[in-house]
């Protein structure tokens, strides 16, 4: 499984790549040659599942640009649709987990109430929660690598390493160095 931008971890752990978790869809399918690179990646080209970590609203009713700076020029859900029109066309088949996969994450962070609004969590969070979720323990041996808790500065980071900390603690998963 791999999150985002998949040439990022380009070596750092092999090329197979079951799944693949986009979170800031919007960076990957805004600019053709941006798409055309994410289509052409290896990581894309060997993934079986494509999963997008966003809530199906922001499909239905796309929220507004939450900076005036922002580089995007249309609204989320435009991204989510082109991210599914072009992995849908490339034959991958995508997953948008249900509303209640998103609360529930939230939750298990402790970002609850108005917090959910005003804090974001990371595609890296939601694809870890997804394997973790759908991977019997008996069966999958859960590792991490190359997960740094960077990026937009909206992400509950602290909230984020407190869960993985726990998870390691309780030996779900595991640190590959």
């Amino acid at each position: 499984m791999r999150f985002d931008e998949p040439t990022a971890s380009a070596g750092m752990s092999g090329s197979r790549t079951d799944i693949l978790v986009l979170g800031a869809v919007g960076g990957t399918t805004q600019r053709g040659s941006a798409a055309l690179s994410f289509l052409e990646s290896t990581a894309f080209k060997a993934a079986e599942k494509i999963v997008l970590a966003c809530h199906p609203e922001s499909v239905r009713k796309p929220r507004r640009r939450l900076r005036s700076l922002s580089p995007r020029e249309r609204r989320a859900g435009d991204w989510v649709k082109r991210t599914i029109e072009l992995v849908g066309t490339a034959g991958k088949e995508v997953r948008i987990m249900p509303p209640q996969f998103y609360i529930d994450g939230y939750a298990e962070l402790g970002v609850t109430g108005c917090r959910m609004h005003q804090a974001s969590v990371s595609a890296g969070f939601f694809g870890i929660r997804y394997a973790l979720s759908t991977l019997p323990a008996c069966e999958w041996e859960v590792k991490l690598c190359g997960f740094s808790w960077e990026g937009a500065t909206r992400h509950s980071w602290p909230d984020e390493r407190r869960w993985v900390s726990d998870k390691i603690a309780s030996g779900r998963i595991s640190m590959l160095l």
